[in-house]
């Protein structure tokens, strides 16, 4: 009977260290999966990032270029305005300069 109470014993040991062993084998699996499912969010969550920084990189160019052409069309409509406004004195200063050199 004793012999009978060691074998129970050393058969429930056994089965114990084989379901320790398995369950830390269930645990590593599952913090490796955790682990790689979070290197995928992690990498999800930059490329997401890189694709709203690229979209904003693409809107604020389009903004600075239509901004450009804005400016360069008022500069071009100042540059005519200056233009017409020399025209038209331009008879003027043609007769002054000619009143000066008669009077001298």
């Amino acid at each position: 009977m004793a012999l009978e109470a060691i074998q129970t014993v050393t058969q429930a040991e056994a089965k114990a260290k084989a379901d320790r062993e398995a369950a830390a084998a269930q645990v590593k699996q599952k913090l490796a999966e955790a682990q790689r499912e979070a290197r995928q969010s992690v990498e999800q969550a930059r490329q997401k990032a890189r694709e709203e920084a690229r979209q904003m990189m693409a809107q604020a160019e389009s903004k600075a270029a239509q901004l450009t052409q804005e400016e360069l069309e008022r500069a071009k409509q100042d540059c005519e305005a200056l233009k017409q406004n020399a025209r038209g004195r331009l008879n003027e200063a043609a007769q002054l300069i000619v009143g000066r050199v008669v009077e001298r």
